[in-house]
This record gives structure tokens, C-alpha cells and sequence, in this order.
């Protein structure tokens, strides 16, 4: 309580200063009462520092301008360019269903397929936009498995022989227990069904969250904190693609193993035996159907295109340049160049992503492109030199709200250096001086994913980040102890539709209801803490150096006195 006091009493006396760090903190606390309330746009609620902050006097409007676009934007664009792509192309498609054939039918397995090629989708796309890819195709599977209207129980597990020329033989299908079957107002035949529905409806929502943290593009959330953290420590250069990708990656792997267990122990029981059998001797009706189905859909596609190959060599090509540019153990391509630190991995995005613009989508010396799979125009482009993607292309999937959001965010952070508002919440912190580093960052994620359940994950982070920072250096423990921890959890807002947009688009499917989205989801919310906690009290040492106060964050403090 006596801290609590001295808290509100250094405020009062804070606010009655008609100064600069008061004027700071009001642009702060509106901007944040903006975006946590969304009375406004969250990209309009971003503005109000560019026009506060020259009124009030706290940084020049042409400084603050220059906020909102920085190498990260650049970055985003050429990412969204190779999203365009895939999208248009249809290899997302591709990909999901050669993954969800290769894992097979059997509901524990098909739900693990579903997780593993949302993951891997998860990495280069949006969350949101892999969760609107893949749920039509998991429906369209599920949809097969209701016409089944046969359960997958002990009691109705008759099965057959699967024949070389898949036909069906030898089946039998005794009648369902009463207490499985649904009522009759129910669009599932049984509760067998409806629980393997909710099963792999949430899990390609939560699958496509885990796989955003695995690249620092992989979630506008990740290059919030990359580009604050670059901004405000200019001297640390420990932050990039490789080695957020090794340091995410056994995160991601581990969420993804407990997620499915999780989920499975509670929509479809602890048999997983039966659930997750990879035997292909003995198949149930249900089981040939949905292989099928899903058979079909691959066959839809046709042969791999020419512009599919173009994007998967562009894929690969992009993903290799960035983890060999500054690998850390060996010196990477910009060694290659005589001046130093010019060459970022926006560079590479950009320059991967223009020449999209440039290469034909059809093969020289041939006659016509094949018409993207799925595409409702039955005309042809009659232009031979028609690019990869066009302009159009990309402004469908440019989120322009998030990039002037993380600009705005960025806007705050420079105020608030500016101004020295973030000294003066750091020696508000003091009195935490006392705990140890590991319980600061275990307080911090489990404030930070609480908090973001009910507001966005961007606005929350801009916010706690320039908070944590002051706390970090206040406590004289290493910044990245805390503010990657926190950046993780803050992904973690899955316990309510409106907790991120892949929880609102899996909901709209009416599968799940909000109480099973809130029971699964504190599971999956609780896995995520524990996992972040290992990994940042564990491999992170090593990788960061996280046992000392970095010369990088003295530097700063220095800089932040003066």
C-alpha cells in the first residue's frame, strides 16, 4: 500500500507541472484509451500523435511524420508482395492439402495436419489470412465427415479393407448409442461429430497464432517490437531474422505438440490410439470418404503451374537470404559489400518482391497461363507479358490500417524519449527492484495476455513496450528478458471471438461456442506462458546473453539522461 501512495502522489504532483512530460503522457493515455475502447479505427486512433504531439510541443510534425514509415513498412510490403502470390497462384492450397493427405483421416491425425500446415502457412502470411485459406477447406471436410452421419465411436468402428482401386467393401454399420446421438433439430448427427468440428475448427485458429511467432514478418505484433527495439537500443544488433527464428522456432514446435494434446484431451477423449492410428490396412466409411473429398479437392488443382514454381523458388529464395545476411557464426552476404549496416532484410523482401512485378506469369515459349484454381473469371489474360501479380493484387492484401497502427506506435516511443517521459516511469519502478528477473517477466506476459483478451494485440504491446523498457533498465536486468516475453504472450488472446480476427473468422463458422472457446483457450493461453517462460529461462540465455546488462542498454540510459 505504501508504494501504491507514493505511485499516486508522484502523479499528482507529475500532472500539476504544465510539462513536457506531462503533455507526453496525456497524448499517451488518449491514444491508448482509443485504441483499447476502438471508438475510432485503430489506424485513425494511430493519428492522433501526429497531430497532438506538434501542438502540445512534445516533436516537431515533420519528425513525427518520419515515424511512420521505417524500414519494418518496407519489409511488410515486400512479404505482402510473395503473399500475393501464393494467393493468387493458389500454392497455399496446394501446400494445405498434400500436408492434411500425407497426415491421413483419423481425426487425431487429420486435426494435427490441419495444425501443422496452418503453422507452416502461419510463418510467411498473415494470421488472419491463413485462417481464412485454410477454414474452407477444413469445412469442406467436415462437411464430408457430417454426410457420413456415422460416428467414430468403439461401438460403430466396423471397418474394411482398404482395396488397391480404393473400393469399398465388407462394411457394416451397427446402430448409434442413444446417448451419442445428437437432437434432432441438430445439424450433427452425433455429439461424436460436433466434437470433432470444434476440435478442428479452434485448432487452426490456435495453430495460426502459434506460427506467427516463429518470423519476425511472421505477425505485425513481432515487427512492432523489432522496430522499437532497433529504434530505441540503435547499438544492439542481436535482433534479426535468424536469430528470432531460432530462438521461436522450439517455441513454436512445443505449442504446437501440447496444443494438439490439449485440444484432443478435451473434444476427443484419451484414446489416441484409436484417434491417431497411421495403419492404412483397416479404414472406416467416414475415413475413405474424407480422404476422398479431400483427394478431389487436390485433383481440382491440376499440375503444378509455371507461376506456382516462380513463387515457391521465390519463397525459398527470400527465407535463404535472410537467414544467411547476418547469420551471427559465420559471416554473412553483407560481408560482401565494403560499406557495412546498409542492407537490412526489408532490402531483400523489396527487391524479391518488385521483381514480381516484372517476371510474366507465363512461361517464356509457351502458349497460355493456366487459370489460377478456384478463379470464377473464365477469361484469360490476353496480355503475354501479364506479370506475376499486379498492383491490384497487392492492395488487396496490403493491411495499410496495421502499418500506420505500428507507425503510430512508433510516434509514442519517440515522444516519449524525447520528452524523458519514459525516465520518469522507470524511476516510478524502482521500488520492483527487489524481485528477481524471471518473476518480472512472468508478471509482465501474464499482465500482457490478459490484458489483450479484450483489446488488440498491436495497441497492447505499443503500449506495454516503452513501459517494460523503462522497467528493464530501471531494474538493470537485460530489456530482451522481458519485452520478447511479453511480445510472444501478447499473441496469446485466443479465449474470445474477439480477442483477434482468425478467433472471429473460425467463430463465424458456428461450430464452437464462446464457453468452448474460453475453456480451450485458457489452456492453450496457459501453455504458451509456461513454454515462453522455459524457453526465455533456458535457450534464450545463451542466445541473448540475457545474464548481463548489455553495454547496448548502458549506452542508453546515458544517452536518455542527457
Amino acid at each position: 500500500m505504501g508504494i501504491l501512495k507514493n505511485l499516486i502522489k508522484n502523479l499528482n504532483q507529475f500532472l500539476s507541472v504544465n510539462s513536457i512530460e506531462a503533455c507526453c503522457a496525456y497524448v499517451l493515455i488518449v491514444t491508448a484509451v482509443y485504441w483499447v475502447s476502438e471508438a475510432v479505427p485503430l489506424g485513425a486512433a494511430a493519428l492522433v500523435p501526429a497531430f497532438l504531439y506538434p501542438l502540445f510541443g512534445v516533436l516537431k510534425s515533420s519528425e513525427v511524420a518520419a515515424e511512420y514509415c521505417k524500414d519494418t513498412t518496407l519489409l511488410l510490403m515486400g512479404v505482402i508482395c510473395l503473399a500475393a502470390s501464393i494467393e493468387k497462384w493458389n500454392l497455399h492450397k496446394r501446400i494445405a492439402l498434400r500436408m492434411v493427405m500425407i497426415a491421413g483421416a483419423k481425426p487425431g491425425m487429420l486435426v494435427l495436419g490441419f495444425m501443422c500446415c496452418t503453422v507452416f502457412l502461419s510463418m510467411w502470411l498473415s494470421n488472419t489470412s491463413t485462417t481464412a485459406m485454410v477454414m474452407p477447406i477444413a469445412e469442406a471436410v467436415l462437411q464430408q465427415l457430417i454426410s457420413t452421419g456415422v460416428a467414430d465411436t468403439q461401438e460403430d468402428s466396423e471397418t474394411v479393407e482398404a482395396t488397391e482401386d480404393g473400393c469399398l467393401s465388407g462394411m457394416a454399420f451397427p446402430s448409434l448409442p442413444a446417448k451419442e446421438k445428437e437432437s434432432k433439430n441438430s445439424r450433427y448427427p452425433t455429439k461424436r461429430d460436433h466434437m470433432i468440428c470444434k476440435c478442428l475448427s479452434l485448432s487452426i485458429t490456435y495453430a495460426a497464432t502459434i506460427g506467427g511467432l516463429i518470423t519476425i514478418t511472421g505477425t505485425s505484433t513481432n515487427l512492432i517490437f523489432a522496430e522499437q527495439f532497433n529504434n530505441r537500443y540503435p547499438d544492439a544488433k542481436v535482433i534479426n531474422f535468424g536469430t528470432w527464428f531460432i530462438f521461436s522456432f522450439p517455441i513454436a514446435i512445443i505449442m504446437l505438440l501440447l496444443t494438439w494434446v490439449w485440444l484432443h484431451f478435451l473434444f476427443l477423449g484419451c484414446n489416441f490410439r484409436e484417434t491417431c492410428s497411421l495403419s492404412k490396412k483397416r479404414k472406416t466409411r467416414r475415413e475413405m470418404l474424407s480422404e476422398r473429398k479431400i483427394h478431389d479437392e487436390y485433383i481440382k488443382l491440376g499440375p503444378i503451374s509455371y507461376p506456382e514454381v516462380v513463387t515457391g523458388v521465390f519463397f525459398i529464395l527470400m527465407t535463404l537470404l535472410w537467414f544467411t545476411r547476418e547469420p551471427g557464426f559465420v559471416p554473412g552476404w553483407t560481408s560482401l559489400f565494403e560499406k557495412k549496416g546498409y542492407r537490412t532484410d526489408a532490402t531483400v523482401s523489396v527487391l524479391l518482391g518488385f521483381l514480381l512485378f516484372l517476371i510474366p506469369a507465363r512461361r517464356p515459349f509457351s502458349r497460355a497461363p493456366r487459370t489460377p484454381a478456384g478463379d470464377s473469371s473464365t477469361e484469360r489474360d490476353p496480355d503475354p507479358m501479364a506479370p506475376m501479380i499486379t498492383w491490384k493484387d497487392f492492395q488487396n492484401l496490403m493491411p495499410w490500417e496495421i502499418v500506420i497502427l505500428v507507425g503510430g506506435g512508433y510516434a509514442l516511443a519517440a515522444g516519449c524519449k524525447v520528452s524523458g517521459l519514459s525516465v520518469w516511469i522507470g524511476r516510478q519502478l524502482e521500488p520492483m527492484s527487489g524481485l528477481p528477473p524471471w518473476m518480472v517477466t512472468l508478471l509482465a506476459c501474464l499482465l500482457v495476455s490478459a490484458v489483450t483478451e479484450f483489446a488488440s494485440n498491436p495497441a497492447t504491446l505499443t503500449v506495454f513496450l516503452p513501459i517494460l523498457s523503462a522497467l528493464s533498465e530501471t531494474l538493470q536486468i537485460n530489456p530482451l528478458h522481458t519485452l520478447i516475453p511479453a511480445t510472444m504472450c501478447v499473441s496469446f488472446g485466443v479465449m474470445l471471438p474477439v480477442g483477434n480476427p482468425p478467433n472471429a473468422i473460425v467463430f463465424s463458422y458456428g461450430h464452437v461456442q464462446i464457453s468452448d472457446m474460453v475453456k480451450a483457450g485458457f489452456g492453450v493461453n496457459l501453455i504458451g506462458v509456461l513454454v515462453v517462460m522455459l524457453a526465455i529461462m533456458t535457450w534464450g540465455v545463451p542466445l541473448f546473453n540475457l545474464t548481463e546488462y548489455p553495454d547496448w542498454a548502458i549506452a542508453r540510459n546515458f544517452t536518455g539522461s542527457l
